[in-house]
């Protein structure tokens, strides 16, 4: 089957948001063929290139959602009001707040303006002009003046509504690109969007105008990340965004045929979105195993006396009650070392290791042997690459426990590398990690460093239970947590959609224009030249459906780039 899988930020450029994880998948469903449409986040992104991409990507299609070209649409008198009309009503469903539960008649509401639109900048041939124009603007302001209006709304002054319009105008970007004709994703078999936000948007539009069905996978909810980015804009903002967004994510989560959360902490952010339970399946996410096979088949190999925490240093790993705790370990195991081990996440980063190297440099002071002996911190910083650590395996072998210590965590990647290397793990009861442990390792309190500290001892001073709570780790990481097993899930769930959602393409005659049956062979989906020159195709959906001009059934999908 044809799959157009849809990127926001990400694959297939070589930096970017599910960028492995894409690539993975791509390359382990090699029996399937991939149109991929990315969406990039910035010129730099750009200029870094695409990674190499294998055979079964036949197409690749870009535009950006960092800057936005003149599209050139000229929208007359009719238009201009349909215009008004379709994005006032967006804008009064956003000006109205957003419920706990909203109702059905609210997200039609939402559905039809966002529809209008897309069906305005596919007759008009675009509508950048347009979502940036006075009108847009002035439009916005009359919802917000509204009666009935929430409170948040009324008060937008008009920077805030300057700052609003252009946020609106550059997540509708998709709204204006040629990427849902026939030639498009009009003739794939099924969207996968590899986020929610702007990469579901154009899968939501394919299935309006053709039928197609979307899958949208989620290892990080891109509400939330909303939530979490928008703390510098004023209370009018942040209310007219939020409520854009997570109108957005109901209408992507209400029109997906499956919708798969990477672990259940991204799945209650669905839930409570508004997606339906029935269409939920979670798969985790899959991630190389063989890296960590010498070290897991070797769990004697670490220092019996050492903990080891392993990732990004940021505020929200929290290594300040780390340190704290680990005081408190000292106290019962004076010969414990404490190892961590990685590298500063942007200029924040940087500033808050220095801060947790002064409080080591303070908590511990450099201890020395004898009169003329050097002092030996027992707690190090380092980076994976040097002569000690040279890999991410070397890391974790470098200690008996590892340890995490965040207050905020997704899916904690760390902790499933430790799993892999067969290490006991103390955590803390955040994000996914109760979930990904699931009984192979202590967890305790966020921002609790004698918790933290009594686990660790405990383990220290337990060799047996170590080794038994490592190897049952290690099991279910094989188990639950590689790339083979989040592949297989992704091909059943393929094929389970495409059996029930298909996609009908009625092939016309070119002497009578009356409808072929059966003309479409299953070999058509195959890349080659299977059908005869004298067909043509017309990709039918539901009740949604616009088709554009028929075209031929064997013309072929060029395999270079778009520039749209």
């Amino acid at each position: 089957m044809r799959i157009g899988l849809l990127t926001e930020g990400g694959y297939p450029y070589v930096s970017g948001d599910a960028r492995l994880w894409c690539d993975r998948l791509v390359r382990g469903l090699d029996q399937h063929e991939f149109d991929i449409y990315a969406l990039s986040r910035s010129r730099r992104q750009e200029d870094e290139g695409w990674i190499t991409l294998p055979p079964q990507v036949s197409r690749v299609r870009t535009a950006p959602l960092w800057t936005a070209e003149d599209d050139g649409a000229v929208l007359g008198r009719r238009a201009r009001r349909q215009f008004a009309e379709h994005y006032g009503e967006l804008a009064a469903v956003l000006c109205a707040g957003r419920s706990e539960s909203p109702s059905t008649a609210e997200a039609d509401r939402f559905g039809s303006a966002l529809y209008g639109l897309a069906e305005l900048a596919r007759d008009q041939g675009g509508l950048t002009g347009a979502l940036r124009s006075e009108t847009a603007v002035r439009t916005l302001e009359r919802a917000c003046r509204t009666p009935g209006a929430h409170r948040a709304a009324r008060e937008a002054r008009v920077p805030d509504l300057l700052a609003v319009a252009a946020r609106l105008e550059r997540a509708l970007r998709p709204l204006s690109l040629d990427w849902y004709g026939d030639e498009g994703l009009g003739s794939v078999d099924l969207c996968h969007a590899a986020s929610g936000g702007p990469a579901a948007l154009p899968g939501l539009l394919a299935r309006h105008f053709s039928g197609v069905p979307l899958l949208v996978t989620e290892y990080g909810v891109q509400l939330r990340t909303h939530y979490l980015s928008a703390t510098e804009a004023s209370p009018s903002v942040r209310a007219l965004l939020a409520a854009f967004h997570g109108r957005l994510a109901a209408e992507v989560y209400a029109r997906a045929a499956l919708v798969t959360p990477g672990n259940a902490h991204a799945r209650r952010w669905q839930e409570r979105c508004g997606a339906d339970r029935d269409k939920i399946r979670t798969v985790y996410p899959g991630m190389d195993a063989t890296r960590f096979a010498e070290v897991g088949d070797s769990p004697e190999c670490a220092d019996p006396d050492t903990l080891a925490w392993v990732g990004r240093v940021e505020p929200t790993k929290d290594l300040i009650s780390l340190l704290h705790a680990f005081a408190e370990v000292r106290k019962e195991e004076p010969k414990t070392r404490l190892r961590i081990i990685g590298v500063p996440a942007g200029s924040e980063g940087a500033a808050y290791l220095g801060h947790c190297k002064a409080l080591a440099a303070q908590l511990f002071p450099d201890e020395a042997h004898g009169r003329h002996a050097v002092g030996d911190n027992p707690v190090s910083f380092e980076e994976i690459g040097g002569p000690d650590i040279p890999s991410p395996a070397e890391a974790y072998a470098s200690g008996a426990v590892t340890v995490l210590s965040s207050v905020v965590e997704g899916f904690p990647i760390s902790l499933v590398e430790a799993m892999f290397c067969g290490r006991a793990t103390v955590s803390t009861d955040v994000g996914a990690v109760v979930e990904v442990i699931g009984g192979t390792g202590l967890v305790v309190p966020p921002r609790n460093p004698r918790a933290l500290a009594e686990a660790c001892v405990a383990l220290l001073r337990d060799p047996e239970r170590r080794a038994r709570l490592g190897a049952a780790a290690r099991a279910r990481a094989l188990e639950l947590f590689t790339v083979e097993q989040n592949i297989t899930a992704f091909h059943g769930i393929y094929l389970e959609i495409v059996s029930r959602h298909p996609v009908r393409r009625v092939v016309l005659d070119d002497t009578t224009g009356e409808p072929r049956p059966f003309a479409v062979p299953a070999e058509a989906h195959m890349p080659g030249r299977w059908t005869g020159p004298a067909a043509r195709v017309v990709a039918r959906g539901g009740p949604g459906w616009a088709a554009g001009p028929p075209v031929r059934a064997n013309t072929p999908l060029p395999a270079t780039e778009g520039a749209r």
